[in-house]
């Protein structure tokens, strides 16, 4: 459809404020996006739907306008809520890069104009199609209580007879049908999310199939922001954080009209995904502020009168938190040309809600900021659950991925890698600056271990781990080589079991019948395997220090 035909639609509220000569442009999509810069997610051709959120003077418009002409966008439409009227910068920063502005008018929903588009743009669908939509249309423009992901898949269980669900990266469920029967079992989706993410890392078309058990589920991406495959440069740049759609169904002999409807139905979906991602704004931008005086040195005074500034978004109805928590990620992709920081921080929000609670929401009270590849979260303990006892429970670092693990292991496959770190609650704000650097301490200690998702708490830093993430890799290389590589040599020609032995008999505390009875052999077989690595070793396993050069070897290895 040509940009033009949007003005002889009254139902959508557009007003025409510039770029008249450029209306014969081509839409090919909708974006909705308050990002600053939303290069990454720009394929082309897009009608911008922008709340402003991103504007805090007039400078921002001019950038702002010349990154979406840098990306071939084809227009521009502006809510007016934010302001009442659409500022002159951004006016004369189209008119400037000939770029077509719209004012939306603030009745006018941009599920609205997005359905209106996406419609267009696909032509004539099948009849069913059509009833969804226009179903989902009403719904969506009745207000906040009609609309949302639930609706659709209601509407999908009602019309077309599928059940489906939307679940997280991390294979949360987000959203339902409320009459399909029992919820889908929380391993169920972490296998459909663990396979989705695979898939998308594999580079297979959609919709990726898998079998669980008796049924069959078809898997769709639901990509935040209008974005299409074709559209991201570097599928590592979103493959974390967007949302997927799982059908029960077998979608490998589906018409083409069906595996269309099923394409709208994700855009659609989308569109309450960027809205709820849009009201994470405010959030970030706080933790951000936060952030930045703790690591400056803010004074106490000044950092908790911040706080008690940012509780009522922070916790809504709850006050201020007593206690906070400080966690750090980081995700890291091999060669350093994507930036993990935005990922790490969709993550961080995806996996400190609870693991019980469904939807979107309950991340509403956990504020995370991002610099670089690392992001910090602030989480106040009030929003966590409680124990059996009343009492506020706290994050713990050996529990907090244990849920999340497989899926996103998956993403992250062989090139990637997300390691977490908890602080200690502290009881005020003069106490936040040591809980940051107590948390990025841990993650430390969880990068200093194998595996592609790791997490490490303060507990741990009283311990000797403290010290292994600051040996370098040349020394730890050259003394695990040392002394475990005539180890490995050996087990490689003899099949001997040397370093499962070393490794049972370290965590027996030397012990030499518990460690023949949790490896089931004699302890005549244990004492000579021992004897077989001090002779390879020339150390004895009997001396203390030798004890701890193995330990160490072992955990650094």
């Amino acid at each position: 459809m040509r940009l033009r035909a949007l003005l002889d639609t009254d139902a959508l509220g557009l007003r025409l404020l510039g770029g008249e000569d450029e209306l014969d442009r081509t839409v090919q999509g909708v974006m909705t996006t308050d990002l600053r810069d939303p290069s990454r997610y720009l394929a082309g051709g897009e009608l911008v739907l922008t709340g402003l959120a991103w504007r805090r003077d007039a400078e921002d418009s001019e950038p702002f306008v010349r990154t979406l002409a840098g990306a071939g966008v084809a227009g521009v439409a502006a809510g007016t809520a934010e302001f009442g009227y659409v500022p002159e910068d951004l006016v004369v920063a189209c008119a400037r890069h000939r770029m077509p502005l719209f004012a939306v008018h603030e009745s006018v929903a941009f599920a609205t104009i997005t359905e209106h588009v996406v419609r267009q743009v696909s032509g004539e669908r099948a009849g069913d199609l059509a009833a969804v939509v226009d179903r989902h249309r009403r719904l969506m423009t009745s207000g906040p209580t009609g609309g949302g992901p639930d609706v659709v898949l209601d509407l999908l269980r009602s019309d077309l007879d599928l059940r489906a669900w939307v679940l997280s990266p991390a294979g949360r469920l987000i959203a339902g049908p409320k009459a399909a029967g029992p919820e889908l079992p929380a391993e169920v989706c972490a296998r459909l999310a663990a396979e989705h993410l695979a898939a998308a890392r594999a580079g297979r078309h959609t919709p990726h199939r898998m079998a669980v058990g008796s049924a069959t589920y078809s898997l769709f991406p639901i990509r935040g922001g209008g974005r299409s495959a074709q559209g991201s440069r570097d599928v590592r740049e979103n493959v974390l954080s967007d949302w997927l759609l799982a059908v029960e169904a077998d979608a490998g002999d589906w018409p083409e009209e069906r595996l269309d409807l099923l394409q709208g139905v994700t855009q659609l979906i989308a569109v309450e995904r960027d809205r709820r991602e849009t009201a994470r704004t405010v959030r970030r931008r706080l933790a951000q502020e936060i952030l930045e005086l703790v690591q400056t040195g803010a004074a106490p005074a000044e950092l908790a009168a911040r706080l008690r500034v940012a509780a009522p978004v922070l916790l809504p109805g709850l006050g201020a938190a007593p206690h906070w928590q400080v966690v750090v990620a980081r995700v890291e992709w091999e060669g350093g040309t994507v930036d993990g920081g935005q990922a790490a921080q969709s993550l961080l929000e995806e996996i400190l809600v609870d693991p019980l609670a469904t939807g979107a929401e309950p991340s509403d009270r956990i504020a995370v900021a991002h610099t670089g590849d690392e992001a910090v979260a602030l989480v106040p303990l009030s929003a966590l659950p409680g124990g059996d006892d009343g009492t506020e429970t706290g994050i713990v670092a050996d529990t907090l991925l244990e849920s999340v693990r497989d899926p996103l292991s998956a993403g992250l496959n062989d090139d990637g890698r997300l390691t977490l770190g908890v602080s200690a609650a502290v009881h005020s704000a003069e106490g936040l600056r040591g809980a940051l650097e107590e948390a990025r301490h841990a993650r430390r200690v969880a990068a200093a271990r194998p595996g592609r998702v790791c997490a490490a708490g303060h507990q741990e830093l009283a311990s000797h781990v403290l010290l292994l993430p600051f040996v370098p890799d040349d020394v730890r290389r050259a003394f695990t080589a040392r002394l475990l590589d005539p180890l490995r040599d050996y087990d490689r020609r003899h099949r001997a079991e040397l370093i499962p032995t070393l490794e049972a008999f370290l965590d027996c505390d030397g012990s030499w019948t518990r460690c023949a009875s949790r490896l089931h052999l004699h302890v005549n077989t244990l004492r000579y395997r021992v004897g077989r690595i001090e002779q390879l070793t020339s150390r004895d396993l009997s001396r203390l220090e030798d004890k701890l050069d193995f330990f160490l070897a072992l955990r650094m290895s």
